[in-house]
């Protein structure tokens, strides 16, 4: 079996290449910030945690971390393989199915798009933390050469979207000696 049919990094190649703005896109400098930044507000709220403050007395809640919190909405992807054929999960908890959409290009490329909603209905509730993130999401996968296009498959199931393929025989062409002639 070529390992190199496999590697995550091949079938992601278009998805690293691809420039837009959507919210889940990140690179790992903004992801890395954005960790930064979550971690310095948790030390800060752990640091003053024991003084002690009036019950009515609040700080601005303007919290770093907030800013990157629509950003980081990035469904994690396994790809594995058998002999025969591909399988693709996308985890994609709080997302209904109607709210997922695939799609597969002619030069191979699928790519999963979708869109996780937060609905939220306040009646006589004080909220102190909501931590919740939504947004729309678009991961591409760059599908292998040997990756049979008319027979691929999807199913979501608590949250899990799975991306069947079977696998096809690739026509090897013969390989031939060339001549090298003598120059000149």
């Amino acid at each position: 079996m070529d390992i190199k049919k496999i590697v995550p990094s091949n079938w992601f190649s278009r998805e690293e290449n691809q420039t837009g703005n959507l919210p889940a896109q990140q690179d790992s400098s903004f992801g890395s910030l954005a960790r930064l930044h979550q971690e310095m507000d948790r030390l800060f709220e752990n640091a003053f945690r024991d003084f002690r403050l009036p019950s009515d007395f609040s700080l601005p809640s303007v919290r770093l971390g907030n800013l990157f919190d629509n950003v980081t909405l990035r469904p994690k992807a396994d790809v594995a393989s058998t002999d025969k054929e591909y399988t693709v999960t996308f985890e994609i908890p709080g997302v209904d199915e109607e709210d997922v959409k695939l799609e597969l290009a002619h030069d191979g490329t699928l790519t999963v798009k979708g869109e996780k909603r937060q609905e939220k209905e306040q009646k006589d509730k004080s909220f102190y933390r909501v931590e919740r993130s939504y947004g729309s999401f678009q991961r591409t996968l760059s599908l292998p050469e040997d990756a049979d296009h008319e027979s691929i498959n999807a199913s979501f199931k608590n949250g899990v979207l799975t991306i069947t393929c079977a696998r096809k025989a690739i026509a090897q062409s013969p390989t031939r000696q060339i001549e090298i002639r003598k120059a000149g």
